[in-house]
């Protein structure tokens, strides 16, 4: 077995996640995450923990999980098709087995597929994950999917998945919120009599909740109920910026502080530091990569490098 490459300095412990250092780029809260697809690294488990163990000793600040519930034959978004065959495991599962095998690396999804989650379920799910990991599920981002037949299987009508997610988040937030009096809400989809939602997450505190997809719908979504905005790639400088003012100012015009929301963005493995520079730019607070690699040392090679490169470690 090749030697693991280090990401410390000389002899000394790995420290905590960082921001990028105010002294090299300018700014001191633009955070990093690593993005792991179970349908591109696989499930094994011991690649799945050595690679998220390796991520927080390299000054990462949190580990992401992706999400497909189902897929078919023929399924197409846009010009990407899915094989049928494709390999996506359940992302909170994971999170949870990678919490146990980490100590310090905040837990994300890019993104839950909100409307095909039964809210009063999740929120048990979310919680439980919360309380065992010490307060790190704190990068949920959800997202609305976008395969019809991926709807159809869970008997969720395609068209409404919109609205059904708003409800969700409401439902989600008020479970976590509620005491043992119980909390009722009656919506288009969902409706609660004095339910009662125990374990509360971490501390009792109300876990935060990212919005994603590339939408204007998506961008309005998360001003009006996310605590953070992630949307996706193939966009252009001026769309992009066009949906950071479309975020604040429907968190303006719903009563919310614009400037409390995170901004996430995919970036690359190899990106210089002048390439997160321009992001940061841009607004960013946090980037999201993925090693090229599928085996552990290539991983950890690429892992490492980014981390030095970015003064991470």
């Amino acid at each position: 077995m090749s030697p693991q490459p280090e990401c410390g300095r000389g002899g000394h412990a790995f420290p905590p996640y960082r921001a990028l250092s105010a002294c090299q780029e300018g700014r001191d809260d633009l955070k990093f995450g690593l993005a792991y697809n179970t349908a591109y690294y696989g499930a094994d488990p011991d690649l799945m923990a050595a690679a998220a163990r390796h991520a927080e000793e390299c000054g990462f600040e949190s580990f992401y999980m992706s999400e497909h519930v189902v897929v078919y034959p023929g399924a197409t978004a846009g010009p990407v098709a899915f094989p049928p065959d494709l390999a996506v495991a359940d992302p909170l599962e994971c999170l949870a087995y990678v919490a146990a095998a980490t100590t310090r690396l905040l837990l994300g999804t890019a993104v839950l597929l909100l409307p095909y989650h039964h809210p009063v379920v999740l929120a048990k799910q979310l919680a439980t994950i919360d309380v065992l990991s010490r307060g790190r599920m704190s990068l949920l981002t959800v997202g609305l999917g976008v395969l019809p037949g991926e709807a159809a299987a869970v008997g969720v009508d395609f068209t409404t998945r919109g609205r059904r997610a708003d409800e969700a988040i409401d439902v989600l937030r008020l479970l976590w919120s509620g005491d043992a009096d119980g909390v009722t809400f009656q919506g288009e989809f969902f409706s609660l009599a004095a339910a009662c939602s125990f374990p509360k997450p971490h501390d009792r505190r109300i876990l935060p909740v990212h919005v994603g997809g590339s939408s204007l719908a998506a961008a309005r979504r998360a001003g009006r109920r996310g605590d953070g905005y992630f949307p996706g790639g193939r966009l252009t400088l001026e769309q992009r910026a066009e949906q950071i003012t479309v975020m604040r100012a429907e968190a303006a015009a719903a009563g919310r502080d614009p400037k409390a929301l995170e901004y996430t963005r995919w970036g690359q493995i190899d990106m210089t530091a002048d390439e997160v520079q321009a992001r940061a730019s841009q607004g960013v607070t946090r980037l999201v990569v993925s090693p090229s690699s599928t085996d552990l040392a290539g991983m950890q090679t690429e892992v490492s490098s980014f981390g030095r490169r970015l003064g991470l470690c």
